[in-house]
């Protein structure tokens, strides 16, 4: 479930006018609102990366409910997804030619069609291995075991991540799988004005509404709003104010969605 950019951006506000810290407005907001999600994004993989180690030394939980690499991961699910990589023929690469922004790449398979069909497993090199290992009769990659790099170096998608894989994929029903963690969509509150020139929010899904919730898990509500409050000039020492005025934006959200 993902959290509700009203209820974080209303409770926000609360808690501003209790401390007497001035009005933030929606501009304001969605800016310190989209770098706060993404530096809680970010910070899931050096806590990963740490907890995994700990199950490595045995010193980690796994109990079903209680393991917490499975919870980091658990969070990260909205952002895995498949994509399927276009071919550019004029420059012999793969490239992601959806919406989607791409944080990491994680497995890659290639699919060859004919007789027989491959589903393949590619292997990440370096564009300077990928270069020796073509170059030679040895270790020439295979359909069963091809070879990839990465690139951004694209005619038609500059700036874009591109695959270079060998062999080249090269009939029409050959195709290339991408699995990989997308970044978060910026949330937005949106609005319009009101007829004393107030600020009225436009539901997510409503017709001409540009509001974007949070992209994170609804666990990550308090966190949002404490680092953003922070950016703000405001620490939370008592978390049982967050969660009075989190039931006050909920309230407020209840009211306008009836």
């Amino acid at each position: 479930m993902a959290v509700s950019v009203n209820t974080v951006y209303t409770t926000v506000l609360y808690i501003l006018n209790k401390e007497q810290r001035g009005y933030v407005t929606p501009a304001e907001f969605n800016s310190i609102a989209d770098l706060v999600q993404k530096e809680i994004f970010e910070s899931y993989f050096p806590d990963g990366n740490q907890i995994n180690r700990q199950n490595q030394n045995n010193t980690n939980n796994d109990t079903e409910f209680f393991n917490m690499y499975k919870d980091v991961a658990y969070k990260l699910y909205p952002f895995e997804k498949e994509i399927t990589f276009t071919y550019n023929a004029a420059t012999g690469d793969f490239y992601n030619n959806t919406s989607d922004e791409i944080y990491k790449i994680g497995e890659v398979i290639t699919t060859y069609a004919g007789q027989p069909q491959y589903n393949s497993i590619t292997q990440l090199v370096s564009k300077k291995d990928f270069d020796k290992i073509i170059r030679s009769k040895l270790t020439a990659p295979t359909k069963q075991y091809p070879l990839f790099y990465t690139s951004s170096a694209s005619i038609t998608t500059t700036g874009q991540l591109v695959l270079k894989i060998s062999p080249v994929p090269s009939n029409t029903n050959d195709f290339v799988i991408v699995n990989c963690l997308i970044n978060p969509t910026s949330p937005n509150w949106s609005y319009t004005l009101g007829g004393v020139g107030q600020y009225v929010f436009s539901l997510p899904g409503n017709p001409g509404s540009a509001s974007v919730d949070f992209q994170l898990d609804i666990s990550e509500q308090n966190n949002l709003i404490i680092n953003i409050l922070k950016y703000f000039g405001v620490v939370i020492n008592d978390p049982t104010i967050i969660d009075v005025a989190a039931q006050e934006a909920q309230a407020t959200e209840v009211n306008l969605k009836s």
